[in-house]
């Protein structure tokens, strides 16, 4: 006689196990943030000064944001690319791809010839690297994110779509802990870079990045497509041409994607971006910053950091528990209200200890803030759009937002820190105004933590207006 036990179905394993997935959705874009963090260092020490020599501080280092910010521009253009082949051809051969480019492109960073070698070729050359980062980080965040989401088990997937957040604060504390090596190891005097530094100590962060990238290849290459895009596969559901399915059919999940994004974007770039290039600026400059010196400060953003990366994981469980709306409303209005307090913190006090304890705080709050809105993210966007167009959905309003925020906010910030000769007060309404925006799509979107990733209809309709 057969018991029911021996008869009952065995449940079937993971395609993907759980240590596997969350090394290939962290390992890229722990790489992708390694690579930001590296460039957003150079572009305030280091490209001014060997790449944009204009003789005015501030409009080099204006020039040289305007590169950082220019491969926000052909993220688009990337994600359109890569969510084509990821929603067509499937997600592993794509995220290799993106990798692949990504890691090429910030090799070959560091191998650049500089302004006094080859005149303005210099600029040129690192602009077009720039450009090929930013199409790599096109489609790089979104496959991660759909490996994570679409490999969950059932009510963990927003706890999943926080391992490709990690790697955001993952990054920042490898690129600049090794940048901290590299200034300890070539000091400068005055918390100046030194000559061998700006010879060629910059360029070892770029081309470590070649290590980062061979070990994320060889973890990407063993994974197995995701039960999601095998299933469409079998039903005959892929369609030829994502980007315009998308647009037709799905026009207001992907404003919704890219307004929820927007002040996750903005406090982004100006917790690392901004902060550094004030913090260090001296404070008898004609726009005069807060006076640290670059060790100092980059301590402090690492001390910050390590909330970015706790309030990051918290946020998943969260997430799961109450739902991905109600948690970002009360997290977006948090980031309102913390833009109109910019002034108590940042503004140089009396007694350098209290400056320091101010600034230390803030840096704490803002990147707190920072992992409470970013880590649903991972989960909140793929759950907008039907696995056909999955990829390129996500990842079109991940990086239209990053236009919208992350290109122009470190040169808005800038502007505005001149406009207000040093005081940040601008800046900090400059970061409230996004977080209004995104707070206004959060109110008109839907809850989607319920949500079948496996139910198309069930998703379409949770990214209908």
């Amino acid at each position: 006689m057969t018991s029911t036990a021996a008869s009952a179905p065995t449940p079937s394993k993971p395609a993907n196990s759980r240590g596997r997935v969350i090394t290939a959705s962290l390992v890229g874009t722990t790489i992708e943030f390694y690579d930001f963090y590296v460039y957003a260092t150079a572009a305030v020490l280091v490209f001014p000064v060997l790449f944009f020599p204009t003789g005015n501080d501030t409009t080099a280092l204006l020039a040289s944001f305007a590169t950082f910010g220019a491969a926000m521009l052909a993220r688009p253009v990337g994600a359109i690319v890569f969510g084509h082949f990821g929603d067509t051809f499937g997600r592993k051969a794509t995220l290799v791809a993106s990798l692949l480019t990504m890691g090429v492109a910030t090799f070959l960073i560091g191998l650049l010839p500089t302004f006094d070698n080859i005149g303005l070729w210099a600029p040129f050359l690192l602009l077009l690297m720039r450009l090929a980062q930013g199409f790599a980080l096109g489609g790089e965040w979104s496959g991660a994110a759909l490996v994570a989401t679409e490999n969950a088990p059932q009510g963990k997937r927003a706890l999943y779509g926080t391992f490709p957040q990690l790697g955001a604060p993952i990054g920042f504390i490898i690129a600049n802990s090794l940048f901290l090596v590299i200034n300890f190891v070539l000091p400068g005097e005055n918390g100046a870079p030194s000559e061998a530094f700006l010879t060629w100590g910059w360029r070892i962060p770029f081309l470590f990045s070649a290590v980062m990238v061979i070990i994320g290849l060889w973890v990407r290459l063993k994974l197995v497509e995701s039960k999601s895009f095998t299933k469409a596969e079998k039903t005959g559901t892929i369609t030829k041409f994502p980007l315009g399915q998308t647009v037709k059919r799905h026009w207001w999940a992907l404003i919704l994607g890219t307004f929820y994004m927007l002040a996750t974007y903005v406090l982004f770039y100006l917790m690392t971006s901004f902060t550094l290039s004030y913090g260090t600026r001296p404070a008898d400059a004609d726009v005069p910053g807060l006076g640290f010196t670059y060790v100092d400060f980059v301590l402090m953003q690492i001390i910050g950091v390590v909330f970015f990366g706790i309030f990051t994981l918290v946020s998943g469980p969260l997430a799961d528990a109450i739902g991905r709306r109600k948690l970002l409303i009360g997290v977006t209005a948090a980031i309102i209200a913390f833009g109109f307090v910019f002034v108590v913190f940042l503004l140089p006090q009396g007694d350098e200890a209290v400056t320091r304890t101010l600034v230390q705080t803030f840096l704490i709050l803002g990147f707190l803030l920072m992992g409470m809105t970013f880590g649903p993210m991972g989960a909140l966007l793929p759950e907008l759009f039907p696995t056909n167009v999955r990829y390129t959905g996500s990842a079109i309003s991940y990086n239209v937002a990053s236009i919208l925020g992350a290109a122009l906010a470190p040169i808005v910030a800038v502007w505005l820190w001149d406009i207000g000769q040093g005081n940040p007060w601008l800046v900090g309404v400059y970061l409230s105004f996004a977080g209004v925006l995104t707070l206004i799509a959060l109110l008109l979107g839907k809850e989607t933590k319920d949500v079948d990733l496996d139910d198309d209809a069930a998703v379409e309709a949770a990214g209908r207006r």
